[in-house]
């Protein structure tokens, strides 16, 4: 079923073939078994069944069908267990929207060098008397739920970049277990999006100490890709090329405007100054992700001998392992 791969270039078809065990030939099949197991649960309200959509959650899954339903189910029985989150889940909820604006989170228009979306979030700029941790979370899984409609991005996946520069104690004393595991749950195990990495940088010691409060949440593979960089930004260069981040991660790129995705989100007409109420558009969205620039997709970059293939990097002192979702 090719059309099943549509809008997919050569390099991605390939790479799905090579690392997500994708086969164009039998993937209507794969989808239906996928859907078959349905009834085996009937305790899920599953609200979606299309083959585009269980697509995303078998290559989150590398194909493998028991796997992707299991991730299926979660997906929704997620929702099911944290209605509020989602009752008026679109960007122009006010906590959501305030989140978007306030860069919660960033999405930066180019890709990596390996065709992966970049997410970033500027750690101080939460304001906790004016948004809180659920309503970043939801503009978080409301941000990915957008992006993932774009099959490249099922393919080649994410990387989320933290800046924890000033980020108080007093702030992360809100980063409470309880609201930690909901992000946890909602980002590893419910969500079918392939993160490739997530890395720390400028962090404190009392973000090493939230480590151990967050680990007995974490997958084995959820724990070998976050990356503590602290303030060694040639070791973040390692993973992702400097031609591909803004100027406060020491990259080549113009600092980030804060409201770049937000104002994607909302439309062309988005202000800042007034209150907008128009829900988000999936076509718009794809229509302006589809024009933006791809300088540092694979296509236009070649690899430099400092470069290292995504999960090869040597750590040192200043460049700890900690958590990968996939």
């Amino acid at each position: 079923m090719t059309h099943l791969q549509a809008g997919l270039c050569p390099e991605t078809k390939e790479k799905a073939r090579l690392e997500l065990n994708e086969n164009p030939d039998t993937l209507h099949q794969d989808i239906q078994q996928v859907r078959d197991m349905v009834i085996t649960r009937p305790d899920i309200g599953f609200l979606r069944t299309d083959d585009a959509f269980i697509l995303r959650f078998l290559r989150a899954r590398k194909c493998n069908q028991m796997e992707t339903f299991k991730l299926l189910a979660q997906y929704f029985h997620y929702r099911q267990q944290n209605l509020d989150m989602f009752k008026s889940f679109k960007a122009d909820d006010p906590g959501i929207k305030r989140a978007l604006m306030d860069g919660f989170p960033g999405v930066l228009e180019n890709l990596d060098q390996y065709g992966r979306k970049i997410l970033i979030l500027f750690a101080s700029n939460w304001d906790q008397s004016r948004n809180s941790f659920v309503d970043i979370l939801r503009a978080i899984l409301l941000s990915l739920e957008v992006l993932i409609e774009d099959p490249e991005l099922q393919i080649n996946g994410f990387i989320l970049i933290i800046d924890w520069s000033n980020f108080s104690f007093k702030q992360a004393s809100k980063l409470t277990p309880t609201i930690l595991k909901l992000a946890i749950e909602g980002l590893q195990d419910s969500f079918p999006a392939r993160f490739g990495g997530i890395h720390f940088v400028n962090q404190p010691w009392y973000i090493h100490a939230l480590y151990t409060i967050i680990k007995p949440f974490l997958k084995d593979k959820t724990r070998k890709r976050i990356f503590l960089h602290g303030n060694n930004l040639n070791s973040l260069h390692q993973l992702i090329f400097p031609e591909c981040l803004p100027s406060e991660f020491g990259g080549t790129l113009p600092p980030y405007d804060m409201g770049t995705w937000a104002r994607t989100l909302l439309g062309p007409d988005y202000n800042d100054e007034t209150e907008y109420t128009h829900t988000y558009n999936a076509l718009h969205v794809k229509q302006v992700m589809g024009n933006t620039e791809r300088d540092c997709s694979p296509k236009h970059m070649t690899r430099s001998q400092s470069a290292v293939e995504p999960g090869t990097l040597k750590h040192d002192e200043n460049t700890q392992p900690l958590l990968a979702l996939d």
